[in-house]
């Protein structure tokens, strides 16, 4: 609560923002991925960020995650900036307040469906009763209860997607950051995932930011964030 009042976060203020975000790569004579990127989401928003391959999509969902960090700008979620925290102190804050959904799913092989959703609980040091709750609620809530002793090679792909889903939802977080999570599946698969992040935000109120390539699932958000050349260069409003 400290951080928050010393950045004078308040409760309606956007929950995740960026100032003059910006990530640049050595590569030849530099790339610069990302380019003085400033975007506000605001608590319960539904966003989706489109554009070609190489806009900086991917680069800037990971900056916002913390999984990588800034050349120069800012990265703020709920008053807390990143630039002040050290690896530990960005492990916690992803483990308390950001869920992740990726292209390739990222579930562990030797664990069943019910173990991979479990994980973060159990890593979080949540009392086991509470972790065979909320796992059980989550695959009742992605529609895979039954499948809960399975192994991910006994899933299909878009059954496996819903179980990264369940996982990413583990820890109740705020915010769910999600890079192309249909990228890998087919259409009426992609579709169901898209569905359930919409159902999730709709019932929870939890936040979502996706990276994906179809714009067609632009009917589902409250905001499109197009990029090219790592600039933001049109945001759109969805769905109300």
């Amino acid at each position: 609560m400290s951080d928050r009042l010393r950045e004078g976060y308040r409760p309606g203020d956007p929950i995740l923002r960026t100032v003059n975000l910006t990530k640049r790569f050595p590569v030849g004579h530099g790339v610069t991925a990302v380019d003085r990127v400033s975007l506000e989401v605001r608590p319960g928003e539904f966003i989706l960020v489109v554009g070609p391959s190489g806009s900086g999509k991917s680069t800037l969902l990971a900056l916002l995650g913390g999984l990588d960090r800034p050349t120069a700008g800012e990265v703020i979620l709920e008053g807390r900036k990143y630039s002040r925290l050290n690896e530990n102190g960005l492990a916690r804050l992803r483990r308390s307040s950001i869920g992740f959904v990726f292209q390739f799913f990222n579930l562990l092989g030797d664990l069943t469906a019910a173990e991979n959703v479990a994980l973060p609980m159990r890593l979080a040091g949540l009392p086991e009763d509470e972790v065979r709750r909320r796992t059980e609620d989550l695959l009742a809530a992605v529609g895979l209860i039954e499948r809960a002793n399975h192994s991910p090679y006994e899933l299909s792909g878009g059954e496996q997607q819903r179980v990264a889903v369940a996982r990413a939802l583990a820890n109740q977080p705020k915010v769910i950051l999600a890079d192309e999570p249909t990228g890998n599946l087919d259409r009426r698969s992609g579709l169901e995932v898209i569905k359930l992040f919409k159902r999730f935000n709709a019932e929870r109120r939890q936040t979502f930011v996706v990276v994906t390539h179809e714009q067609s699932f632009s009917e589902f958000a409250d905001r499109v964030v197009h990029m090219e050349d790592g600039r933001i260069v049109r945001v759109e409003g969805g769905a109300a």
